[in-house]
């Protein structure tokens, strides 16, 4: 089933032409990611597709009962309420329908509705058809589902009754898309949806998004995650879309592969266009030849000719070089306590770090490893322990909130003034190679996106010819290519690095050792980020291991747990099986109780008191109903006993 139709979607900005014929197709189920540059225009498209923004031409086309949920990159959760009650509020409507079907329980105990068999049949075949469709909403398991949903992106029990207002940024914009999972839309857009999330929370997204019973649309530079997620490719470039099957590395695989294909098309019908060109500029002259070049020459009028395929657009090009190289040993932590206004997060952290080594820093969001790395650059803000380092080291620090931009300045100058011995040319050919041309030098800081700050903070770095380059998120904010010149430069560097990422992609490329730090100090792994993984499934399968062991010691073998399971399961099965009967009891208890009291009226009438017969069925009647009561109260005794 068709979701939805993007039909020749064209965007302007003013006289800025920002997409052009866009063709995008999404059926019930598709998992499509939507990839290009910054500013190619996919958050626009997003936008549009979603009815946030309007379009110059073109058409939007989807059936009427077709939902669609949009979220916004870094959009936040701005709210009064607490966590628990905006994320109950999603399910409204399920509100209003349990008060149906109470209102209709009501209904059916009353006395008129009982005793009209017509009415009594319409109410309760209502209340049946109302009972299914909340059922079918989840009207029964809506709770446990705002559980799970809140626990995947770490919020817990004792988290639910904060107020929404008093949470962090990267809080708010985690539950926004919370409560938009929540409502389970046919298509769910999602523009960056792992900003602010650990490697624990994407690793819980991407399992969660692989079953979502809807289409999805998204907008992600986290190569790791696409890979895992989508099974289409939407490229959108120059303008233009062009669609490819497969998750992210089939679509480079198969671009790469087209763009050959398309080259070699392109050549050779250029080297037959100067043949036949050339034939014909020889020949049609010649008496004897004319005929045949005029032929050659309508071949060549005829002739479709194929435009040269487009290459890779411009890439950022840089290097991170070094003035002279560090001794053997960089850095040292020892004991060294972590916090801030006096509070300490960690204490007793071990480090060593040795030249050209490349350490990813890796845990939880909120445990302290930006803390942890501003406490290195700022030793005097440590709690306790020491900071050593080695000979010759000249840091190079990039800080994921940028701060050290300065809002005021022209991107030329912010650079310039920091390095002020070099000359105009040299600064424009660095922001160039970052792809700073022409009158973008003149743009102020404040005017760059995300994307701009941060290769501006990174043409920075790299003028510094640090050797040891200490890295807070470097990759956010970057597209995939220009991620991929990053990672490039980084594998070249001469020096040493100590970074925080959560981009799996980027670990696995850039680390030599990953050093995951917890409430209880560091944990070494000396691999990429694939040997972290296995170590990690290594450690909790030798935990499961020792747990059972210690069962055992306890004379509590897996056996006797299984025996007491099925025990457990089965006094539960009798329980509710109890349960059941005592209220199947009530309700026949009830039921002769009514007969009961008719017959004792009957009986009390004139006409029947005189009738032998009648009244001698009557009492049989009587007595029957009062043996069937008396037994079903020894039952009902029984039973209220166990």
């Amino acid at each position: 089933m068709i979701v939805m139709q993007a039909q020749d979607i064209t965007k302007y900005y003013g006289a800025d032409l920002i997409l052009s014929n866009i063709k995008l197709e999404v059926q019930s189920r598709d998992r499509i990611a939507l990839v290009g540059r910054n500013g190619a225009g996919k958050s626009t498209l997003l936008k549009i597709i979603s009815g946030q923004l309007s379009y110059d031409s073109g058409a939007i086309m989807k059936p009427n009962e077709i939902e669609i949920g949009y979220l916004a990159q870094d959009a936040g959760l701005e709210s009064d309420n607490t966590i628990w009650e905006e994320m109950i509020k999603v399910f409204d409507h399920l509100h209003e329908m349990e008060d149906q079907i109470r209102v209709l329980e009501t209904k059916m105990g009353q006395e008129h509705v009982l005793n009209d068999e017509t009415v009594y049949a319409k109410v309760l075949s209502e209340y049946d058809a109302l009972q299914q469709k909340f059922q079918q909403k989840g009207g029964y398991q809506y709770e446990n589902d705002i559980r799970s949903i809140l626990h995947g992106f770490r919020f817990y029990e004792e988290d639910y009754g904060k107020p929404i207002s008093s949470l962090s940024g990267g809080q708010k914009t985690r539950l926004a898309l919370v409560k938009l999972l929540l409502t389970k839309p046919d298509l769910l857009i999602l523009d960056e949806p792992t900003n602010h999330l650990d490697i624990e929370t994407l690793d819980w997204l991407e399992s969660y998004l692989q079953s979502y019973p809807g289409a999805l649309l998204i907008v992600s530079h986290d190569r790791y995650f696409l890979d895992k997620v989508a099974t289409q490719v939407y490229e959108i470039s120059r303008t233009k879309s062009k669609k490819y099957l497969g998750n992210y590395s089939k679509y480079l695989e198969v671009k790469a592969e087209q763009y050959e294909q398309d080259l070699k098309e392109f050549e050779k019908q250029q080297s037959e266009i100067a043949k036949l060109q050339d034939f014909v500029q020889r020949n049609i002259a010649r008496a004897s030849t004319t005929k045949r070049a005029q032929s050659k020459r309508k071949q060549l009028q005829k002739m479709e000719v194929l435009d040269r395929p487009d290459g890779s657009e411009k890439s950022a090009q840089f290097g991170f070089n070094i003035e002279r190289q560090t001794g053997n040993d960089v850095l040292k932590l020892n004991r060294l306590a972590i916090g801030y206004e006096g509070e300490t997060l960690i204490d007793d952290i071990d480090l060593h770090i040795q030249r050209e080594e490349s350490i990813a820093l890796v845990g939880p969001n909120g445990v302290g490893k930006s803390t942890l790395i501003k406490t290195i650059m700022h030793p005097d803000r440590k709690l306790g322990g020491a900071i050593q380092f080695g000979s010759n080291v000249k840091i190079g620090y990039y800080d994921q909130e940028q701060a050290d931009l300065n809002s005021t300045k022209t991107v030329l100058h912010e650079l310039w003034d920091e390095f002020p011995t070099h000359q105009e040319k040299d600064i424009r050919t660095v922001l160039g190679n970052f792809l700073f041309s022409g009158d973008d030098v003149l743009k102020g800081v404040n005017e760059l996106s995300g994307g701009q700050k941060a290769r501006l903070a990174l043409a920075k770095l790299m003028l510094q010819k640090a050797n040891v380059l200490i890295l807070d998120e470097p990759t956010n904010h970057l597209d995939l290519d220009s991620k991929e010149v990053l990672e490039n430069a980084l594998i070249d560097f001469p020096g040493t690095i100590l970074f925080i990422s959560h981009d799996r992609y980027f670990i696995n490329r850039i680390a030599s050792r990953v050093v995951e730090l917890s409430t209880t100090g560091l944990e070494n792994f000396l691999g990429d980020y694939d040997y972290y993984l296995e170590k990690k499934a290594e450690q909790a399968e030798f935990e499961r291991l020792e747990r059972e062991e210690q069962n055992v010691k306890q004379n509590v073998t897996v056996s006797d747990q299984k025996e007491q399971f099925q025990n457990d399961k089965q006094a539960k099965k009798e329980e509710r099986k109890r349960l059941r009967r005592i209220e199947e009891i009530e309700g026949q208890i009830e039921a002769y109780e009514q007969q009961i009291e008719e017959i004792e009226h009957e009986l009390s009438q004139p006409d029947v008191f005189q009738d032998y017969e009648k009244s001698q069925e009557l009492n049989q009647k009587l007595e029957e109903a009062n043996e069937g009561l008396e037994s079903l109260m020894e039952e009902w005794e029984g039973l209220q006993s166990v």
